[in-house]
C-alpha cells in the first residue's frame, strides 16, 4: 500500500512538472520584457506583451498535433519529440536580433511545450476519472502554482547576475531533468491495445466525437474565457506594477504573494471537489470570478487606479477564485471523452488557448495607464461563462425531463 501511494505522490510530482515547464517559460521571462525588447528592437512597451501572448499561440496550435498523435503512438514519445522542437526554439530566441525572429522562436517554443502540457492531461485521464480524477489534478496544480510563484524572482536574480538570454538556457536544464526523470521512471500509460490506428481521419472523427459532447463543448468554452481573461494578468502585470505604480523591484514578490492565492484554492480544491463535486465548485466560483470584478468596476470607474494594496486584495480574490476553476473546469471537459482522451486533451487545450490569445491580445492594449480594463475583461469573461453554464443546465433539466 505505502509503495503505491508513494507511485502515486511521484505521479502527481511529474505530471506538475512537465507542466511547469510551460509557466517557467512564461513567468520567468516577465522581469526581462523591457530588456528583450530593447535587445531585438522594440520601441512601444506595449508590445513587449507579443512575447507572453506568442507562446499561447504556439502552444494552442501544437496541441492539435501531439494531442491526436499521441493517441496512435503513445504518450511518451511524443513529449521527447516536442522537447526537441523546445530546444531549437529556445536557441532561436537566444539568437534573435528581432522582433519577428524572437515572436517566431516564441511561437515554436509553444508548439513544442504543447507537447508536455496536453499530453499530461492525457496521461492522467488515462489513470483516473471521475472526481478522484478532478483531485488529482488540483493536487497536479498545486505542485504546478509553485513555479509562478517562484520564477519571476528566479529569473530577476538570473537577469541581473548573467543577463536575459540565461533565462531561457536555465529552462532547457530544467526541462531536459524533467524529460530524464520522464525517460527513467514513468511507465507509458496509453497501452497497445487502446491506442487509435494512426490515419489522417483521426483528429476530424475525432472532433466529431469531441462535438457530440454537450459538457465538453461548454467547459472547454468556459474555459476558454477563464483563460483569456487571466492571460491578460499574465501579459500585462509586469506593465501594472512597474510603470503605473513604479515597483520594478518589487514586482517578483507581489507576483508570487498572488499566484499563492490561486495554488491555495487549488490545494483546497482538492478537498472540497470530493464533498460538493466538480460542477458545484465551477457554478459557486465562477459567480465569484464575475462578482469580484463587478465591485472594482463601481468603485473604480472613472477613477485613478486605488493604491496598491486595494489593487492587490481585488486580485487575489479573484485569482482564489480562479484556482477553483481551472483544475475542474478541464476534468469537466475530459470527463465525457476518456475514450480519446489524447484528441479531446488537444481539442480542449486548442480552443481555450485560440480563445484566450485574441482576448488577452484585444484587452490588453487598453491596459496602459489603469488597472480597470482588465477588470471589466474579467467581468465580460465571468457573465459570459455563467450564461454558458445556464445554458447547459437547461438542456440537461430537458434531457432529465424527456427521460422521465
Amino acid at each position: 500500500m505505502q509503495k503505491k501511494q508513494q507511485s502515486q505522490l511521484e505521479f502527481i510530482a511529474l505530471m506538475a512538472s512537465l507542466m511547469s515547464l510551460v509557466a517557467l517559460s512564461i513567468d520567468a521571462l516577465l522581469p526581462a520584457l523591457k530588456q528583450i525588447g530593447i535587445s531585438v528592437g522594440i520601441h512601444n512597451p506595449a508590445n513587449n506583451q507579443l512575447l507572453i501572448t506568442m507562446i499561447f499561440l504556439g502552444l494552442g496550435f501544437g496541441q492539435l498535433i501531439f494531442g491526436p498523435i499521441s493517441d496512435s503512438f503513445g504518450r511518451k514519445p511524443m513529449i521527447y519529440l516536442g522537447f526537441t522542437i523546445f530546444v531549437i526554439a529556445s536557441f532561436i530566441c537566444v539568437t534573435a536580433t528581432s522582433l519577428e525572429v524572437m515572436i517566431f522562436g516564441r511561437i515554436l517554443q509553444g508548439i513544442g511545450l504543447s507537447a508536455p502540457r496536453t499530453i499530461s492531461i492525457a496521461m492522467v485521464r488515462d489513470s483516473f476519472s471521475g472526481d478522484y480524477m478532478a483531485k488529482i489534478m488540483s493536487f497536479i496544480v498545486v505542485i504546478f502554482i509553485l513555479v509562478p510563484v517562484v520564477a519571476p524572482a528566479i529569473g530577476k536574480l538570473l537577469l541581473d547576475a548573467y543577463g536575459w538570454k540565461f533565462i531561457f538556457n536555465s529552462q532547457l536544464i530544467y526541462g531536459l531533468i524533467v524529460v530524464l526523470w520522464l525517460w527513467k521512471r514513468q511507465p507509458e500509460t496509453l497501452i497497445e491495445e487502446n491506442r487509435t490506428p494512426f490515419s489522417l481521419n483521426l483528429f476530424f472523427n475525432g472532433a466529431k466525437e469531441f462535438m457530440k459532447e454537450k459538457q465538453a463543448v461548454v467547459f472547454t468554452l468556459i474555459s476558454g474565457f477563464i483563460t483569456g481573461s487571466f492571460m491578460v494578468y499574465l501579459s500585462a502585470s509586469e506593465h501594472i506594477f512597474r510603470e503605473q505604480y513604479n515597483l520594478s523591484e518589487e514586482f517578483p514578490y507581489i507576483f508570487a504573494g498572488l499566484a499563492i492565492s490561486v495554488g491555495f484554492a487549488t490545494f483546497l480544491n482538492g478537498t472540497f471537489v470530493m464533498r460538493f463535486g466538480m460542477l458545484n465548485m465551477v457554478k459557486i466560483f465562477t459567480a465569484s470570478f464575475t462578482v469580484i470584478p463587478l465591485l472594482y468596476i463601481l468603485f473604480f470607474y472613472g477613477k485613478v487606479n486605488p493604491s496598491i494594496y486595494i489593487l492587490i486584495i481585488f486580485f487575489g480574490l479573484q485569482f482564489f477564485s480562479i484556482g477553483f476553476l481551472f483544475g475542474n473546469l478541464r476534468a469537466l471537459a475530459m470527463q465525457p471523452i476518456g475514450h480519446i482522451a489524447g484528441v479531446g486533451a488537444a481539442i480542449n487545450g486548442f480552443v481555450s488557448t485560440i480563445m484566450a490569445v485574441p482576448i488577452a491580445t484585444y484587452i490588453g492594449r487598453f491596459v496602459t495607464t489603469t488597472s480597470l480594463p482588465l477588470f471589466i475583461g474579467f467581468l465580460v469573461c465571468g457573465t459570459l461563462s455563467l450564461i454558458l453554464l445556464a445554458i447547459l443546465n437547461s438542456k440537461w433539466a430537458k434531457t432529465i425531463h424527456t427521460s422521465n
